[in-house]
């Protein structure tokens, strides 16, 4: 399907670890705002971002953990959340909101208004679907009226990426979205090469993404971290796959 330059990537960007790296990282943080602004089309485009967890370590009983989630703000003061989940946890609905409130009220200090508040956007891009139907790949979430199209504030937003729904492939990328082309490159860019990537995906902030897992993938202490978190993806899937297929036992029986 493509022309053999060079090594492929190998590096999946959906493992945890890779995709902190990709999108929490301050030292490219030219491809977190392009991947914000693909998210949040017709909103105020995201100019500048500081993030608030940077890529650090937390010690633990059970040794040395990287903090996975990203936290950023950006010009406005708008509080952005980003993730990524390869299945779908219990309650991941429920989860959402509750992060998603919870980022919204933890930036209002004592003494200050209301008013001062600024919008709380998470977006979060599944591996899996977590709605069937419809069957799209982005869903945006907000506060709105049932019965009129009246909207209560844009303050409060969730934002799922659906990857299942995903139907861009490498020979219709040239038509894509901007949000289609980055979730084409979530999939896809572990079985590329650097230069098919800047083929195929000309936007820099692509090839500065490809570099980034590139990066991981030349770099013995980055490669072992992701190799850990890969196998602890691995090992998760395989619990939720013997758990469904005793229910399914139990269920025979």
């Amino acid at each position: 399907m493509y022309q053999e330059l060079s090594v492929a990537i190998g590096i999946i960007p959906l493992v945890d670890y890779a995709f902190k790296m990709l999108f929490g990282n301050e030292e490219h943080s030219p491809v977190t705002i392009h991947f914000l602004n693909s998210v949040l089309v017709g909103q105020p485009p995201v100019t500048k971002i500081t993030f608030q967890n940077p890529i650090r370590y937390r010690h633990t009983a059970d040794g040395k953990v990287c903090i996975l989630d990203v936290l950023a703000i950006d010009a406005l003061g708008r509080q952005l959340n980003i993730e990524v989940q390869i299945s779908l946890p219990a309650g991941m609905a429920k989860r959402m909101v509750y992060y998603s409130a919870q980022t919204y009220v933890r930036q209002l200090l004592e003494g200050q208004s209301y008013n001062s508040l600024q919008p709380a956007i998470c977006i979060c891009v599944l591996a899996g679907a977590l709605y069937s139907q419809p069957a799209e790949l982005h869903l945006d979430f907000r506060l709105r009226e049932k019965s009129h199209p009246l909207t209560l504030t844009d303050d409060l937003q969730i934002h799922f990426l659906q990857l299942n729904h995903l139907q861009v492939t490498a020979e219709t990328l040239y038509n894509a979205t901007a949000v289609e082309r980055w979730c084409w490159f979530l999939c896809n860019a572990d079985q590329l090469t650097i230069e098919q990537v800047a083929q195929l995906l000309p936007d820099q902030e692509f090839s500065e993404a490809a570099g980034v897992l590139d990066m991981i993938a030349r770099t013995p202490e980055q490669l072992q971290e992701y190799h850990d978190r890969l196998k602890a993806r691995r090992d998760e899937e395989a619990r939720i796959l013997y758990g469904q297929q005793q229910g399914i036992e139990i269920g025979e029986a």
